[in-house]
């Protein structure tokens, strides 16, 4: 897969140690000698450049960050700039303040000029010092500004919607003549980003996550027949929830949108929670924020700022449903309820994720100094690539029922592979 370049690179780089544009990353690494050969997508291997598009000491950059918040995006912003200004010589970047409409100058503040004073500790901080928002902007505003700003380097940290946003920030830009590099960072707790094995914050979300696991164990083996229910993020995507069981040990049920269940019946999820409530007299439930959507009455269409259908609480009629039932079988329980989605999702960064953000933001730099644009950095094999932006529409990453994270979930647990 190649990606678009601005123009020739004319300028030579001060890094040293540098990445050939020839070199490729295959989409899958596993085969089956015995299958018949089939086409694969190929990435261009990220890294610093020989020659570079921009010359350093005329170029201003600029950071967005959009969407809801995740562990690491202060750390993202600090290594995108230390890597601008210290690496390249780049003096000028300016942060963007609340997502998106901070590049409307009749909807956002003023941007922030960033120094290395003021993202001396901000990674010690959890959310954005640049704050953030959902939905998009007019692009002819937006485009409006960054050339009447003189921004030459656009960082998007964001979610798919975000992405799609900023290659038609680079669209317009073209159309303009305005040489207009756009980098995204693809930024989600969910860990469901095609192309990415792994998401910054989703570690730390899962090590916040299990805390929480284990407290709720606690209370719900205190008392007789204790019940505790906690609900995790996932609109599509059950990894964190799998991750946190298996990281906790201590979870009896994982619900997670990709596998289906069933309520009722003598092979369903009440009769096998009943069945250990009277085996063990407590019971662990993890569920995420997008399971069970087909139980829910009038199933959402209505949808949010960034296009997302808003879902159903699942926690609370799961609550609800295992009240009613344990009452009706007059065996009772005493539950408690968990809902820790913005206590995980605003935590700072631990030293792992802290490692992949710094990396992720290095990595999109070397590519927009270089000319690049209308690309996202990926991470796959324990490598970086570029991804066009216009290959992840549609694409999600989800947890595959038959994989070896879900084989966990159910080792871990002791549950049935189905609800049914």
């Amino acid at each position: 897969m190649n990606v678009t370049v601005l123009g020739e690179a004319r300028f030579p780089s001060p890094i040293q140690r540098v990445v050939s544009d020839a070199l490729r990353v295959p989409e899958q690494i596993v085969r089956d000698p015995q299958a018949p050969a089939e086409p694969q997508l190929w990435f261009e291997l990220a890294g610093p450049r020989a020659q570079l598009f921009f010359e350093p000491k005329t170029t201003r950059a600029g950071i967005v960050t959009c969407g809801g918040l995740c562990p690491g995006l202060n750390d993202v912003i600090r290594s995108l700039f230390l890597e601008l200004n210290h690496a390249y010589g780049v003096k000028e970047v300016l942060g963007f303040r609340g997502g998106y409409a901070g590049l409307d100058p009749a909807r956002g503040a003023e941007p922030i000029l960033l120094t290395p004073e003021f993202v001396d500790d901000i990674h010690r901080e959890g959310a954005t010092v640049l704050g953030t928002s959902r939905g998009p902007v007019d692009v002819g505003v937006a485009v409006d500004s960054l050339v009447r700003r003189k921004v030459n380097i656009l960082f998007t940290v964001g979610g798919d919607g975000t992405q799609r946003g900023g290659n038609d920030l680079f669209q317009e830009a073209k159309k303009r003549g305005h040489a207009l590099s756009v980098v995204g960072i693809p930024k989600t707790v969910d860990n469901d980003v095609a192309f990415v094995a792994r998401t910054f914050g989703y570690l730390t979300a899962v090590q916040e996550a299990a805390k929480v696991l284990d407290r709720a164990h606690v209370e719900a083996r205190s008392v007789e027949n204790g019940v505790s229910l906690v609900k995790l993020m996932g609109r599509h995507a059950g990894f964190i929830a799998a991750g946190a069981t298996v990281a906790s040990q201590d979870v009896n049920f994982t619900l997670i949108p990709e596998v289906p269940f069933k309520l009722e019946g003598p092979q369903g999820f009440l009769s096998a929670l009943k069945q250990r409530i009277q085996r063990r007299s407590h019971a662990l439930v993890v569920v995420a924020e997008g399971a069970g959507q087909d139980l829910l009455e009038s199933a959402g269409t209505e949808r949010d700022a960034s296009g997302n259908v808003k879902l159903k609480d699942i926690g609370q009629f799961l609550r609800e449903r295992i009240e009613e039932y344990f009452k009706a079988e007059r065996l009772p329980v005493v539950m408690r309820y968990f809902d820790p989605s913005y206590l995980v999702r605003s935590s700072p960064a631990n030293s792992e994720d802290s490692i992949l953000c710094d990396l992720f933001a290095r990595n999109a730099v070397h590519a927009a100094m270089a000319g690049k644009t209308g690309l996202v950095i990926g991470y796959l094999h324990d490598r970086f690539i570029h991804v066009p932006i216009e290959l992840l529409a549609g694409r999600k990453k989800r947890v595959d029922p038959d994989g070896p994270i879900w084989s966990a979930v159910l080792a871990a647990t002791g549950q049935p592979e189905r609800f049914e």
